[in-house]
Parts: structure tokens; sequence; C-alpha cells
């Protein structure tokens, strides 16, 4: 069973900070939980659509399967289709495959990958 973290509309932090701790989840497990809250808060509150894609799109391939960041990464996709949108094609194909992958082994990626494709496909029209 993954434990579902809640957040707080984390802050966007600044760049060099959100690839380093980042970076850091995806060689550190035990640093997922602010790797959580950094993902979220670029996908909240940060303007620039192509770094936010860039780290869902790191995040949703490196991340080791069972990692609660691929569920995490799909919904944060989700919040940038909303906010910018647009999905290169790339990032749109991750959000597919996390849903796809939710869908058939929730402990391989946990079920925010699905709402997150939900909102990819609504706000892109994809329906």
């Amino acid at each position: 069973m993954h434990a579902h973290l809640s957040f707080d509309n984390p802050p966007p932090l600044p760049h060099e900070v959100v690839a380093e701790v980042l970076e850091r989840a995806l060689h550190d497990r035990s640093a997922e939980g602010e790797a959580a809250g950094v993902l979220v808060g670029i996908a909240l509150n940060d303007d620039d659509a192509e770094f936010v894609e860039h780290w869902c799109l790191q995040v949703g391939t490196r991340a080791v399967p069972g990692s609660p960041l691929l569920g995490l990464a799909g919904l944060c996709l989700g919040h940038t289709a909303r906010r910018f949108g647009r999905l290169g094609d790339e990032a749109l194909a991750l959000a597919r495959s996390l849903a796809a992958r939710a869908d058939t082994d929730p402990e391989d990626v946990d079920g925010r990958a699905l709402d997150g494709y939900d909102d990819v496909r609504s706000f892109l029209h994809l329906w």
C-alpha cells in the first residue's frame, strides 16, 4: 500500500534548487517526500512551461517502479496541461503510459496518474 501524501500548494522554488532536489530523489528514495512537494510546487506555480514539463518527464521516466513519484508525475502533467493548455508529444505519451501502468498495476504507478491523464484529455480536448 502506498501512503498518499497531501500537499498545501508548495511554492515554486528557484530552478537550480528544483533540479538538485529532484535529481537527488531519483538516486535516493529517502528524498522522495521532499521531491514530491517540489514537483507539485512547480506544476502549480512555476510560469516556465518547458521547465515544468522537463521535470515531469524526468521524474516520470526515471523514478523506479513503485515510487509514488510516478503517479505524481502523471498528476503534475495534468496540472501542466490545465495551466498552459499544451503538452509536448513526449509528455503526452508519458501521461498516457503512466495512466495505463496505473490501470494495470496500482502497485507500480498509483492512481494519481489516472487523474492526471483525465485532466490532460479534458484540458487538451483529446476525448
